[in-house]
């Protein structure tokens, strides 16, 4: 069985403390996943450890720099099961520099609190981060 690739990603919230909202970022490609929502990051290169990939990522797609927190661990020795070839580590993050735009992959970016954070349609695999990331944090509606 070949290794699955790790993908990083981020839970990029308002506050790292109290956090109101959750940063969602919409698809523009490839086509089949065009439209859905998703945590920003993308693909360790070789020599990259995640942390400087998700910093890279960050970078390339939303032009901003963050603050990282924990880690927000799945339940595959720690990572998410994202694709039959993907694997993803999540860790919560604070925007420190830039203000994010849709600079890569992405058509669309959105500040989603506890009332919408369902409202719109997430990748089938990250809806059990979304929920975990919600729990861990306290951003739920209610």
């Amino acid at each position: 069985m070949t290794p699955r690739k790790l993908v990083v990603a981020a839970a990029i919230l308002d506050d790292l403390d109290q956090p109101a909202a959750l940063l969602g970022a919409r698809r523009s490609q490839p086509e089949h996943l065009a439209g859905r929502w998703e945590f920003p990051g993308g693909k360790v290169e070789p020599g990259e450890t995640p942390v400087d990939a998700l910093h890279r990522e960050l970078r390339e797609e939303l032009g901003v720099t963050v603050e990282l927190s924990e880690e927000v661990p799945g339940p595959r020795d720690g990572a998410w099961e994202i694709t039959d070839r993907h694997v993803m580590r999540l860790w919560c993050a604070r925007v420190v520099t830039g203000d994010p735009q849709p600079l890569v992959e992405h058509d669309e970016l959105r500040w989603l609190g506890p009332d919408d954070l369902y409202s719109v349609p997430w990748l089938d695999a990250d809806v059990p981060i979304v929920d975990a990331v919600a729990a861990r944090t306290g951003l739920t509606a209610g």
